[in-house]
């Protein structure tokens, strides 16, 4: 007998932040992760967890999901909606797009698009030929007009592809492990760098758009089969770290007429299909919005979404499994913001040494918030708790094998 459609669980290739935003709307979560240490698994909102191998092993990861798809879709009588949270499972699944729809349900770009979006030199072609607000980039080779040599203000460093983005010499060398990009005062200053100099066929090279992180913004929505966004928000970043180039640290929900005309513009232009994400900068000197890029994935914004009343998970799923459409995009609180309080405390400490903030303004910008956080919550201790321990247990295996260490130093030199 097939299971009622408000039964159906969701296979999620995706971490804390989205199990709860399952979890807020009711919908059951079967979490698979190649981390065995992933604190998603801890959630009370994870029906089932699965250990898979990574991402990014081919023909095992692929088969791992098909094999827990198969299972799940036969014991409900019906394919499962299947949602994920990385650009490395997003590439698998549109790799593997006509396999994965015999179990699952999910709606993904086409070919040519999702891969435009999903590598950074691809989109600047796909901005270009569909007239995208985006940043103008700047070839590498020669010194005429267009070029990295002729520019003479500040030039953004963007790597081209992030696969296996966390473990790249890339990413090490140029990005030091955290930013997302680097800022150059001139284009002369980039063409000096030895590093760019060695990575340059790697990377991207823009105007930068100038403003500091609170000028960065960004585009949350569902659109369906022909770009129509179906419901939708937006967001603020208020800080980041390193700031300007980084990870979120906190932000919150806000509301823009302009920045929502322009955002389903943009998702009909392309056009989109199913989740998506665009990031966008105001230019702090002349107002205009400039598209820095877009994210066909869920992310963490969607559990700070849910907290303020419009779940775009919930929207994703009610359209996969039974095609329903939101009357019109929801209305949306601003009461709460989303902090990691581990990167915010960076984000403050760099902020503070540049004169930007000062501590009491760094207190009193959480203190005066509602904040939900990236991993601890009230309600959903297990994954913070998780966390720890296995932070702890690491801490405890490296002290106990020094002592060990140092103790056989000892004996050996006593005798």
């Amino acid at each position: 007998m097939a299971t009622p459609s408000r039964e159906l669980p969701v296979v999620l290739l995706g971490g804390v932040n989205l199990v709860r935003t399952l979890g807020l709307a009711g919908i059951p979560a079967v979490v698979a992760m190649p981390d065995a240490d992933e604190p998603a698994f801890a959630s009370r909102y994870c029906a089932e967890a699965h250990v898979i191998p990574p991402f990014d092993a081919g023909d095992a990861a692929i088969e791992a999901i098909v094999a827990l798809g198969r299972r799940i879709s036969g014991l409900c009588g019906r394919r499962i909606p299947l949602m994920y949270g990385s650009d490395d499972a997003l590439r698998l699944i549109c790799a593997h797009r006509e396999r994965l729809q015999r179990y699952f349900l999910f709606l993904i770009n086409d070919p040519g698009i999702a891969e435009g979006l999903l590598e950074k030199d691809r989109f600047d072609a796909l901005a270009h030929a569909r007239d995208l607000p985006a940043p103008r980039s700047l070839r590498w080779e020669g010194n005429g007009p267009g070029s990295v040599a002729a520019s003479p203000g500040p030039v953004v460093v963007k790597p081209r592809i992030k696969t296996d983005w966390y473990q790249s010499p890339l990413r090490r060398r140029l990005f030091n492990r955290d930013a997302k990009a680097r800022i150059f005062e001139s284009g002369a200053e980039a063409l000096a760098d030895p590093d760019v100099q060695l990575f340059h066929d790697q990377l991207l090279f823009q105007d930068y758009v100038s403003g500091d992180d609170a000028c960065l913004w960004s585009f949350h929505g569902f659109a369906d089969e022909n770009g129509t966004v179906l419901d939708a928000f937006i967001g603020r970043k208020l800080r980041t770290y390193p700031p300007l180039t980084g990870e979120s640290a906190f932000i919150e929900l806000d509301d823009d007429p302009e920045l929502l005309a322009l955002g389903c513009e943009v998702a009909a232009r392309i056009p989109l299909k199913g989740i998506f994400k665009m990031d966008f900068k105001k230019d702090a000197r002349t107002g205009e919005w400039h598209l820095l890029e877009v994210n066909a994935r869920y992310n963490l914004w969607h559990y700070l979404g849910a907290c303020n009343g419009v779940n775009l998970m919930r929207t994703a799923y009610d359209y996969l499994v039974d095609g329903t459409r939101p009357v019109a995009p929801q209305p949306y609180a601003t009461t709460y913001r989303w902090l990691a309080f581990d990167l915010d405390v960076r984000a403050f400490r760099a902020m503070r040494a540049r004169g930007e903030i000062g501590t009491p303004g760094w207190l009193l910008s959480l203190g005066l918030s509602r904040i939900v956080c990236n991993v601890f919550s009230w309600s959903d201790p297990g994954p913070w708790l998780r966390l720890w321990n296995r932070r702890f247990s690491r801490r405890w295996d490296r002290g106990s094998r020094r002592l060990l260490s140092l103790v056989r130093q000892w004996l050996s030199t006593a005798s």
